[in-house]
Parts: structure tokens; C-alpha cells; sequence
């Protein structure tokens, strides 16, 4: 029997011994679908892969980058989104045990909804961030990936809806800048663009690599991956975030000091460009 909202009911609900939702012991992909192709496919496999030995989780037999594809398509298809979709693929341990697991064998769950976009736009309206210094990321590995620990992103979020802002930029143990709560952080610094490196314990993003990729490529731009300061941010020329589903959002506002969105333009068509190609 268990107590649900003041009720005793029969104990039949899945998240009594589900252990992502007990002790956030579960990982994460978040994926976005066009034209029936899921981007960046073998990227998040091998992050996923990653992440999953980085906790102990013991990888199925059967658990292939085609397996993987073939689950997500599947579910779009069945629900006729495969145009323009997002779909979160969430791995999490077997029920039984406490801290301690009594197993490391897995289970998955595959959910989806349709995006309105098919290729990335830049959305230019008002984007304004600031600081979110309540809670410190830790310069650790677990920081890298994507767990079902999300509590700093929650309680950032909550911390920028009250207070106006469209996002926060958080800092480590360090007081130094890494990401924000839905993306990586890029700073255009004259000609010099510069991204947290993953070891400041920043999210080895999937677009991360593929905006570090573009950008090498954009004649005048030195590409580096070097520490940020808070300081560092308000005398920038630019400053865009990235993650799969949105792609690169400009940031237009940070404290009293606004940016340009050139570089984010630019990037963007050429990342459009190249999913096309592909």
C-alpha cells in the first residue's frame, strides 16, 4: 500500500521503485528528427553510450546505433511527426535496491512532440540573461553529461521566470561562467570566439561540436576554448547559446550591456546549409 496525495492505494504506481525518479539514476538524450532523419545521430549515440558507463549502467546486448535510430523513428512515425520532431530518450536503472542498485541492467523510455521548424531559425526578439548564483556547477565529469540531476536547471529556471529574464548563465565552484540552463555558451570577443572547455564542467553539447566545427571555418574567427569570467561577458560583442532543439539563440541583453547577433546569423545558415548536404 502507499500514500498517494492522501489517499492509501494499492501499491501500483510505476514511480514507487522507479530509480530515476527516487534517486535521479537515469540518462538522458534529447534528439531532434527532420524529414525522418534523426541530426547528429551517431554524436548523441556515442554520448549516450558515454554517459552510460560513466554511472555503471550495463549496456543491452541489442542497444546499436540502429536500434537506438530505429526506436525513435518508430515512435514519430506512429504519432506522424517524423517531419519536424523532438524526441527525449531516457535510460535509467532497474528497479531494486536503495543507494545501492541490485542490478545494473537498464531500461528505456521514448517520448516525442512535434517541432513547428524543420531547419534552425534565429529567433531576434528579446533575449536578456543574467547570472544564477544560488547553486555552483562542479568541474567533474558527472557535469558533462546528461543525468536525470537537474535540480540547478530547475531552480535557474524558476530564478529567471521571477525575475524577467529569458535565461541564466550559471558558474562553477570556481565562480567562473559554463553554460546556460538550456545550452552552451559562446562568447564573441573581437575576432576571438571563445566556448567554456568541457573540464570548467560544462555540457558536452551535440551542437557545441557542430558550432566549434562551422565556425573554424569562418575566415577571420579564432576558435578557442578557454575559460570565461562573468567580467569577460559584459565587454563581448557577441554572446549566442546552443543546444539540438533550438540550435543558436542570441543573447541580446546581459545586464546593461546589449549584443550584436552577426556571427549567430552567419553560423546558423551555414549549419542549415550543411544539414541540407547531409
Amino acid at each position: 500500500m502507499i500514500n498517494f496525495n492522501g489517499n492509501i492505494a494499492q501499491e501500483e504506481n510505476i514511480l514507487t521503485q522507479n530509480r530515476a525518479f527516487l534517486y535521479g539514476d537515469g540518462v538522458f538524450e534529447t534528439v531532434k528528427i527532420i524529414n525522418n532523419k534523426i541530426l547528429f545521430l551517431e554524436d548523441h549515440y556515442f554520448r549516450l553510450m558515454a554517459s552510460m558507463r560513466v554511472v555503471r549502467m550495463e549496456i543491452p546486448m541489442n542497444f546499436t546505433m540502429e536500434y537506438f535510430e530505429e526506436q525513435v523513428l518508430k515512435l514519430v512515425q506512429e504519432k506522424n511527426i517524423a517531419a519536424s520532431a523532438r524526441a527525449r530518450i531516457t535510460v535509467f536503472r532497474n528497479d531494486g535496491g536503495l543507494y545501492l542498485p541490485k542490478t545494473n541492467e537498464v531500461s528505456f523510455l521514448i517520448h516525442a512532440t512535434p517541432l513547428e521548424n524543420t531547419l534552425y531559425a534565429l529567433n531576434t526578439s528579446e533575449y536578456e540573461v543574467d547570472l544564477y548564483k544560488d547553486f555552483y556547477v562542479t568541474k567533474q565529469l558527472l557535469s558533462s553529461i546528461k543525468t536525470t540531476n537537474k535540480m540547478i536547471n530547475v531552480t535557474g529556471s524558476i530564478f529567471a521566470h521571477e525575475n524577467g529574464l529569458a535565461n541564466c548563465i550559471l558558474v562553477n565552484d570556481t565562480k567562473n561562467v559554463v553554460e546556460a540552463l538550456q545550452g552552451n555558451l559562446f562568447m564573441l570577443s573581437g575576432k576571438k570566439l571563445i566556448t567554456p572547455p568541457i573540464s570548467e564542467g560544462c555540457l558536452n553539447g551535440i551542437m557545441r561540436k557542430q558550432i566549434l566545427a562551422l565556425a573554424k571555418k569562418v575566415e577571420g574567427i579564432e576558435v578557442l576554448e578557454e575559460i570565461i569570467s562573468p567580467f569577460d561577458l559584459q565587454k563581448a560583442d557577441e554572446l549566442f547559446l546552443t543546444n539540438v532543439i533550438t540550435g543558436i539563440q542570441p543573447i541580446t541583453k546581459y545586464r546593461k550591456k546589449e549584443f550584436t547577433s552577426n556571427l549567430a546569423h552567419l553560423l546558423v545558415q551555414r549549419l542549415n546549409d550543411s544539414i541540407s548536404e547531409n
